[in-house]
């Protein structure tokens, strides 16, 4: 059955006032493209690497109201009544119609998120997708949190544990965000891992991830920092969060970090590397790898010699 999508364009300051209109008319479905907020998202919670880069390559001046119109609806005359509505707000805007079944509006998003390898181990796969690997599974919901982000430092610290996780470790994940760095420990063979987040919501999608994936009984997640959640000393500590919070928190991870302990930090834009490096280094802690992707950084780091003696 094939349905009418009236695509109204209009620049992004005007978006709230073409979404009013647009709800005010619709007796189907109204989808919105606005992908202003995209990088903000990914920098506060590093989500899971399953979007393509044509998402990331979208408009940020411009956003996009679809209006969903029945077969048995007159579209041409909600497409008039929409321009009608716009040019007397006064917005601007371009409108183009389209033909499109139901079943592909309603779920059309996800062709933008897909299965992917990661490192030897690993494969992230959307929880609607078969995917047949002899690799450790990691099943994500992208709807289960909020927004949608891609991050090359996310792919980063996925390798990095591929080939650092061996079995029993006791993993730590600072700003955990969805969950799915200690839930790649798991998976990897990790034996617990702790999630701490400042924002409940990404602790309630830790925890709804770790479920999907079987994990939830060696996964805790919790809201707050990392002074007051952290217990004992961990194998690895993951933070794949922003530059200044590394700066921040680095100063407690020596006391937190097991003698052969990895410290893993991320989330660190290329111009800020030199910087990150200076604190890590003045909180007592050796830098044994730096790696870089797309003007991205991620550091893998321990104690210095002498702190192992």
């Amino acid at each position: 059955m094939e349905w009418t999508d009236i695509k109204t364009t209009v620049p992004a300051v005007w978006a709230e006032t073409a979404e009013a209109i647009a709800t005010g008319i619709s007796g189907g479905g109204i989808y919105i493209e606005d992908y202003r907020d995209l990088e903000a998202q990914v920098e506060a919670i590093a989500h899971v690497d399953l979007i393509e880069q044509e998402l990331l390559d979208k408009s940020r001046d411009e956003v996009a109201v679809h209006l969903y119109i029945a077969p048995d609806e007159n579209f041409a005359e909600i497409g008039e009544l929409m321009r009608d509505r716009l040019e007397r707000a006064e917005v601007p805007y371009r409108m183009e119609y389209t033909g499109v079944r139901q079943e592909d509006w309603e779920t059309g998003w996800k062709a933008y998120y897909h299965a992917m390898d990661i490192g030897t181990r690993l494969a992230v796969v959307p929880s609607w997708e078969a995917y047949e690997t002899n690799r450790a599974v990691i099943t994500l919901d992208p709807g289960m949190a909020f927004g949608t982000g891609t991050h090359e430092t996310t792919a980063l610290c996925l390798e990095t544990l591929d080939g650092l996780v061996k079995g029993g470790e006791r993993v730590l994940d600072i700003g955990t965000g969805s969950g799915i760095l200690a839930i790649a420990a798991l998976k990897l063979g990790a034996a617990k891992a702790e999630g701490v987040d400042i924002d409940p919501m990404c602790v309630r999608t830790a925890g709804e991830n770790a479920a999907l994936n079987g994990v939830q009984n060696d996964l805790t997640v919790l809201v707050g920092d990392l002074s007051e959640k952290a217990t004992g000393v961990y194998d690895v500590i993951c933070a794949n969060i922003v530059a200044n919070a590394i700066i921040h928190l680095v100063p407690d991870v020596p006391a937190l970090l097991a003698k052969h302990g990895t410290f893993l930090a991320s989330g660190i834009i290329d111009t800020r590397k030199d910087e990150v490096i200076a604190a890590v280094q003045a909180a007592g802690l050796a830098l044994r790898e730096v790696k870089e992707k797309n003007g991205w950084v991620a550091l893998v780091c321990g104690h210095v010699k002498e702190r192992l003696l």
